[in-house]
């Protein structure tokens, strides 16, 4: 099939580079020039400079027959006349912080789409194709999209729901071997095309395909991430607190009472500073939006919400109303920027919030570390008026040496082993900040060492002199 993806940002390159790899022929526009220059460079770390994803640059490069990039309509325009499918991976933000999402980037995307889709086929548009939603959108978009393409006079067309379920740093992985693939259509025909797309896993035993209406579909999107994000505040704003008020409780014990009970599993029950990123937060409140204008109650959501905002409120201040900390005039090390490890996404990193308030709280400078997300991070704090105290180190140790407190804020698994270089190079009376439980295996050497600890899920750990 020939397939077209709008969009080159996480969800449209990922999507495109496994399309590809399935054997299908898949074009990706994007109107970003620089951006579509490295995805063609056909260059695994000029690719990774736009877009870190375990196993996508390698992806496309072994796929390069099959993909290509361009930021040129006239090319888009000639592809169509025998394309099949294309779908929309657009960004879909949230609009001025209302829970309303902003879908200028999808609409603008959309009419320009419609006036190409209406001229294929010299005008006779004898190509059937379906127009699919993978972007995260409100739950009746498709309705909206349908609006459009007869505004413009397109005909021979369907509009389904296909929305992704992947997880940042491990979506090449997932792509091939997914759980689910869920498709939203509303026709036998739109259907048969989905099953062309993905006739690589509709027999596979281990993959459920699952078939709905397109509102089923983006709905199922929106209500899972909330599901997981509920889940990881439940642990968050009620396990871990327990564990941190309560003395004698291990949050690692108490961890694996819950998860062995196979009503509740594993997932979710790990404890942070923060649940961040471009979708649950962003989703939650979509979700909320949506529920209001239907007049249905959002308790729930909002509380979710709000437990993950004070989750790292209370992670920060207890620096002050536990250990009485100042930060003025203090040298930080803050250690992992992204949002999660295996990416140089920072979208609602915890390292953003503890940057912003380290700074102002008075803090001289912030030395920060991550093994990919360092330009991203400084990119985001570059028109700051206190961008000059931010400095990116290049080793772990550049962020201990001569601070006065450290803090954990993503889980690089190389950060479990931080302990010897932190006594080696971290002075004793210094103040460690575990948002991630990195350490917890090393608490009491720590402690041994003269240092004091507050980490997530545990009361302070006070300094053995």
């Amino acid at each position: 099939m020939k397939i077209l993806f709008i969009g080159s940002g996480y969800v449209g390159a990922c999507s495109a580079a496994v399309s590809a790899d399935s054997g299908h022929e898949v074009l990706v526009y994007d109107i970003d020039p620089q951006k579509i220059a490295k995805f063609n460079s056909m260059d695994k770390d000029i690719i990774e400079e736009v877009l870190y994803e375990n196993g996508l640059g390698e992806m496309i490069i072994r796929n390069r027959e099959r993909i290509s990039f361009s930021h040129d309509l006239a090319e888009v325009g000639r592809f169509l006349d025998q394309t099949e499918a294309v779908f929309m991976c657009l960004p879909t933000p949230e609009k001025d912080g209302s829970g309303e999402t902003n879908l200028t980037y999808y609409l603008d995307a959309a009419r320009g789409l419609a006036a190409l889709l209406a001229k294929r086929n010299n005008g006779s548009q004898g190509q059937y194709i379906l127009i699919i939603n993978k972007s995260t959108v409100p739950i009746e978009t498709v309705g909206i999209t349908k609006e459009i393409m007869q505004l413009a006079g397109v005909e021979n067309f369907g509009v389904g729901s296909n929305p992704e379920f992947l997880v940042e740093g491990k979506a090449i992985q997932g792509s091939i071997k997914p759980e689910r693939i869920v498709v939203g259509a509303e026709s036998s025909k739109d259907f048969a095309v989905f099953r062309d797309i993905y006739k690589r896993f509709i027999n596979s035993p281990n993959v459920n395909y699952i078939e709905v209406n397109p509102y089923e579909a983006a709905a199922g999107k929106l209500l899972a991430n909330f599901v997981l994000f509920n889940r990881l505040a439940v642990c968050f704003d009620v396990v871990g607190r327990a564990c941190e008020k309560f003395e004698n409780l291990d949050f690692e014990k108490v961890r694996s009472i819950l998860i062995n009970d196979k009503r509740i599993g594993e997932w979710g029950f790990y404890n942070s500073l923060y649940a961040g990123g471009s979708c649950f937060i962003k989703d939650a409140r979509s979700l909320m939006h949506q529920l209001g204008g239907k007049n249905a109650g959002t308790d729930l959501i909002e509380d979710t919400l709000e437990g993950n905002k004070r989750q790292l409120e209370n992670f920060l201040m207890r620096s002050i109303s536990e250990k009485q900390f100042d930060f003025t005039g203090k040298t930080a090390g803050l250690f992992g920027l992204a949002f999660k490890r295996n990416t140089n996404d920072v979208r609602n990193s915890a390292a953003l919030g503890a940057t912003e308030f380290m700074l102002n709280m008075g803090a001289k400078e912030i030395r920060a570390f991550d093994p990919i997300a360092g330009p991203n991070y400084l990119n985001y704090f570059n028109e700051h008026k206190d961008a000059d105290k931010i400095k990116l180190a290049a080793r772990e140790e550049e962020s201990l040496a001569g601070c006065d407190v450290i803090l954990i804020a993503c889980d690089w698994p190389e950060f479990r082993e931080l302990t010897p270089k932190i006594i080696e190079n971290f002075p004793p009376g210094g103040l460690i900040m575990d948002g991630r439980r990195m350490l917890a295996h090393d608490y009491n050497e720590l402690a041994e060492n003269g240092y004091d600890i507050i980490a997530v899920g545990s009361p302070l750990i006070k300094r053995k002199e």
